[in-house]
């Protein structure tokens, strides 16, 4: 049910082929902060991407383009800062990645970032349906849980909304699963395949190891172990960076493979799968991650979560109360703050 596709340090290197028609231009909204600027640096790595737009209210953020725009691969660096740039930095985009807003310190769960992320992505995605309607949105900023439901009402509210092109960016649990279980295992973590289906915070996380690829073996000790680290791997990088900022550089990864993914669907490329929390009807939340076909179009297929295990049914079960928690504070923010 769940393949791999070409990973970020795959795609960002040179042996990329640059014979592809299918260029694509693509803008990181956030582009300044601690998970925007590697992105951004992945983004120009990979020589499938003709434009790149970075974006952000900080005022060095044309620098962070100057200097990404010295790298020698093909696409074309613009810069933009500040309110009165946000439309054009998005004019003519096919994929928006959106990581900006405030980042998790010690002590914060993810819904403290809620009320700074919730404006922030409210703000963008209103920018993005009036100068990209049609584009790819990926959704990083956290909590992912909430921020997708909300850039969902507001393309709504702006008769836009397309439920197969808006995704919450969920890659970075997939990749954190493929670390933990073949640091276990004693594997090529590049060798492991598992679906991760859910939410993005806590317990809404869900890795399947039952359908990890190839097969694992662990007892009920360590299943129960690695789901948890997998749950709070967030809340660990928080805690070992000691107030200096949260998952940066792994996310940034994560968030690159996911775009790399979906400009790959753009790009016509066959049996092209990766998880994301997307509007689904699945369980009985309204929004859910799960494996996805995507094409052209964004979400070609999605599919669903497959045959459960009696310990994987229990976290389904546990999952479910916070994940519509979750997607309701999400909606009700923009019914207050439109």
């Amino acid at each position: 049910m769940f393949s791999r596709v070409v990973r970020p340090a795959a795609a960002a290197s040179r042996s990329i082929s640059t014979t592809s028609k299918n260029n694509r231009k693509v803008a990181v909204m956030g582009a300044g902060g601690g998970i925007g600027q590697p992105l951004s640096l992945l983004m120009k790595l990979n020589p499938t991407v003709t434009e790149l737009n970075l974006y952000d209210i900080v005022p060095y953020t044309p620098g962070v383009a100057a200097d990404i725009s010295h790298i020698d691969t093909p696409a074309i660096v613009k810069g933009f800062t500040g309110p009165d740039q946000l439309i054009e930095s998005l004019k003519g985009v096919e994929v928006v990645i959106i990581p900006a807003g405030v980042p998790r310190k010690p002590g914060m769960t993810r819904d403290d970032l809620f009320n700074t992320n919730a404006s922030i992505v409210r703000d963008l995605i209103k920018a993005c349906a009036q100068a990209c309607p049609k584009a790819l949105i990926g959704i990083i900023s956290n909590p992912v849980n909430s921020t997708v439901p909300i850039a969902a009402e507001v393309l709504s509210k702006a008769g836009v909304f397309d439920p197969k092109r808006l995704f919450g960016v969920s890659t970075l649990d997939v990749v954190r699963s493929h670390a933990f279980i073949g640091a276990a295992k004693g594997v090529d973590p590049r060798k492991v395949s598992i679906p991760v289906i859910g939410g993005h915070s806590g317990v809404t996380i869900i890795p399947l190891l039952s359908q990890c690829k190839p097969a694992v073996d662990f007892d009920q000790g360590k299943i129960d172990a690695l789901t948890k680290r997998i749950q709070d791997a967030g809340t660990e990088v928080v805690k070992a960076k000691a107030g200096a900022g949260s998952a940066t550089l792994s996310m940034a990864h994560a968030g690159a493979q996911f775009a790399f993914s979906l400009i790959k669907a753009l790009n016509g490329e066959s049996n092209v799968i990766e998880c994301a929390y997307v509007k689904s009807d699945i369980t009985e939340s309204t929004y859910f991650a799960s494996p996805l076909l995507l094409g052209k179009n964004g979400i070609e297929r999605n599919l669903g979560i497959g045959k459960l295990n009696d310990y994987e049914t229990q976290l389904l079960k546990e999952a479910l109360p916070e994940l519509k928690k979750n997607i309701k504070k999400g909606e009700e923010f923009v019914a207050k703050n439109p």
